[in-house]
C-alpha cells in the first residue's frame, strides 16, 4: 500500500488530496484500488501513514513501535521557506528560574515576607522586590525597561504568579522605597547566609569608594552634589558609594555619602558602622592611599584596629637608601618586596614594593610627558620671539602645560623674564630629579600595624 495525491481544482486553485491506495494482482495484470480517501494531510501525517502502510514486508502486517529500535522510521525531508517562518511567544526561562533557586537557598524570599508582610496592596511588596532582584541578576537595566520589555519576555509571570500588566515602573520604584528602611537588616541577613553557605572569613575587609551620577537637577535629593566624578561627568550631580567586601570579594555592607564627600572623610564612618552592625572583632582593614590621613590613622590606632593601607607617593622619598640596597625578596617574576621599619619610629611597618611591569610603564610615561613639555615650551618660546606678551600671560601658559603633564613637571625649572617690554622664557632640567625618578620608577609603599605577617602575606592581602 502507498499514498497518492489526487488533485482537484476549487475556486480557481489547485488542491492536493491524498488517498491510501493498494496494489493487487489479477489475471489481466497488476491493478490498483483506493482503500480510503484521506483528504488534505500535513507532511508529518503523510510520513506516519506511509510508514504504517509499508508495514513489515517479510511477514504479516505489524504496527511500528513508537520507541522500538526495529523498524525505526526513516527521516523524510521537506523543503521550507524560512523567510515566511517566525517564532512567537518565546520566553526566557533558564536564567529567571536559576535566580529564583538562588533566592530560595539564601532564604531571601522568607526574609522579605517577614520584613514586608502583605497588606491591602494588590501585589505584595515582597513579590515586587523579587522581580527587581531577579532582573538585576539576569539583565541589569532600568525599571522602565524591566516593565516594558524584559519582564513580559520571560517566564517570570508564571514563576511568580504576577501578570505582566501588573508590573510597571512606578510600582517597581515604590518597591525600592519600601525596601530602603530595611537596608541594614537585609545586609545582615545576606551576610549570615553567605557566610554559612561559603564558610566566609571576615578577618580581612577591603574598602573602596565609587560614585554614580544622575541626569537632572535632583532637587529632592540633598545627597546629590557635584564632586570628583569617576565617570568624567562633572556636569552632573552624584552620590558616593562606599563598599566593604571580604577577601574573596563577597559584599559585607555599603553606605551612601553626599556626592562632594572626599574618600578620606568616609573611612571612619564606614568602620564604625560595620563594627556597630557586626561587632568589633580582630579584623584587618585594607584601603588605598586615598583613605590615608593623619586623623584616620589615629582613629584606627586608638581603637586598636589593624590596617594595611597604601602610603602616599611622597613618603617613598624617605626610603631612598632602602631602594639602593639588594635585600629584596622576590615574590614572583618581576615583583620584589621588603619590610622597612617606620622612619618616625612608630609602631608601624612599611612594605616597599618594586614591580618590573610598573617600572616600564612609568618610564614610558615620564618620557612621553617630558617630550610634550619640551615641545610646548618651545612653542611658547617661538611665540614670544614673534610678538609681545605680558609676563602674566606666559606664566599662565607655562602653568597650564605643567598641570597637563604633571608626571614630568618636576624635571623642569622654567624661568619667565620681562626685559624691555618683551617676555622671554628659558628652562633647564634638574638631573637630580631625573636620577630619583629613575630610581623610584615601579616602586610603591604600603603601611601597616600588623607585625606578625611576612612581606609576601601583607602584599598579597593588599592586592
Amino acid at each position: 500500500m502507498f499514498i497518492r495525491p489526487c488533485y482537484r481544482r476549487k475556486n480557481g486553485k489547485r488542491h492536493a488530496y491524498w488517498a491510501l491506495v493498494e496494489s493487487y494482482r489479477t489475471a489481466r495484470g497488476p491493478r490498483q484500488r483506493v482503500v480510503s480517501y484521506l483528504g488534505q494531510l500535513k507532511a508529518s501525517e503523510r510520513l506516519g501513514i506511509q510508514q504504517a502502510a509499508n508495514g513489515n514486508k517479510t511477514s504479516a502486517f505489524k504496527q511500528l513501535y513508537l520507541f522500538g529500535t526495529d523498524n525505526k522510521p526513516q527521516p523524510q525531508w521537506t523543503e521550507v521557506d524560512t523567510a515566511h517562518i517566525r517564532v512567537e511567544n518565546q520566553l526566557d526561562f533558564g536564567g529567571p528560574w536559576l535566580a529564583l533557586q538562588l533566592i530560595h537557598h539564601l532564604k531571601l524570599d522568607q526574609w522579605l515576607e517577614a520584613a514586608l508582610p502583605s497588606g491591602r496592596e494588590e501585589i505584595s511588596w515582597s513579590k515586587m522586590i523579587l522581580v527587581l532582584v531577579i532582573c538585576r541578576l539576569c539583565n541589569p537595566s532600568s525599571e522602565l525597561y524591566i516593565a516594558e520589555h524584559y519582564y513580559p519576555g520571560t517566564a517570570l509571570p508564571e514563576l511568580l504568579g504576577i501578570p505582566a500588566d501588573k508590573v510597571y515602573d512606578e510600582r517597581l520604584y515604590r518597591a525600592l522605597d519600601k525596601l530602603l528602611p530595611h537596608k541594614n537588616s537585609l545586609e545582615k541577613h545576606l551576610k549570615d547566609q553567605l557566610g554559612t553557605l561559603f564558610d566566609l572569613k571576615y578577618d580581612l575587609l577591603l574598602y573602596d569608594v565609587t560614585s554614580t551620577y544622575f541626569e537632572g537637577q535632583c532637587q529632592s535629593n540633598p545627597m546629590a552634589q557635584r564632586g570628583y566624578s569617576r565617570d568624567k561627568r562633572s556636569d552632573c550631580k552624584q552620590v558616593c558609594i562606599g563598599l566593604v567586601v571580604t577577601k574573596c570579594g563577597m559584599p559585607l555592607g555599603h553606605e551612601v555619602f553626599e556626592g562632594n564627600t572626599h574618600d578620606v572623610k568616609t573611612c571612619q564612618k564606614i568602620v564604625a558602622t560595620m563594627e556597630a552592625r557586626y561587632g568589633k572583632a580582630d579584623r584587618i582593614w585594607c584601603g588605598d592611599r586615598g583613605m590615608m590621613s593623619k586623623e584616620n590613622l589615629e582613629f584606627m590606632q586608638s581603637g586598636h584596629r589593624k590596617y594595611i593601607i597604601g602610603a602616599s607617593k611622597s613618603t617613598l622619598k624617605k626610603f631612598e637608601q632602602q631602594l639602593l640596597q639588594d635585600d629584596w625578596k622576590t615574590i614572583r617574576d618581576g615583583l620584589e618586596v621588603k619590610l622597612c621599619p617606620s622612619p618616625e619610629g612608630e609602631e608601624e611597618t612599611y612594605i616597599l614594593c618594586r614591580s618590573r611591569d610598573r617600572k616600564e610603564k612609568e618610564k614610558a610615561m615620564h618620557e612621553r610627558f617630558e617630550q610634550r613639555i619640551d615641545a610646548a615650551l618651545e612653542k611658547i618660546k617661538n611665540g614670544c620671539a614673534k610678538r609681545r606678551y605680558k609676563k602674566e600671560t606666559i606664566d599662565r601658559r607655562v602653568g597650564s602645560v605643567m598641570a597637563k603633564n604633571s608626571r614630568a613637571a618636576g624635571l623642569f625649572e622654567v624661568e619667565v623674564k620681562e626685559t624691555d617690554g618683551r617676555t622671554t622664557i628659558e628652562w633647564t632640567k634638574k638631573e637630580n630629579w631625573r636620577v630619583w625618578g629613575t630610581l623610584s620608577e615601579g616602586c610603591y609603599l604600603l603601611r601597616t600595624n600588623v607585625t606578625d605577617w611576612s612581606a609576601e602575606d601583607l602584599w598579597q592581602a593588599y592586592i
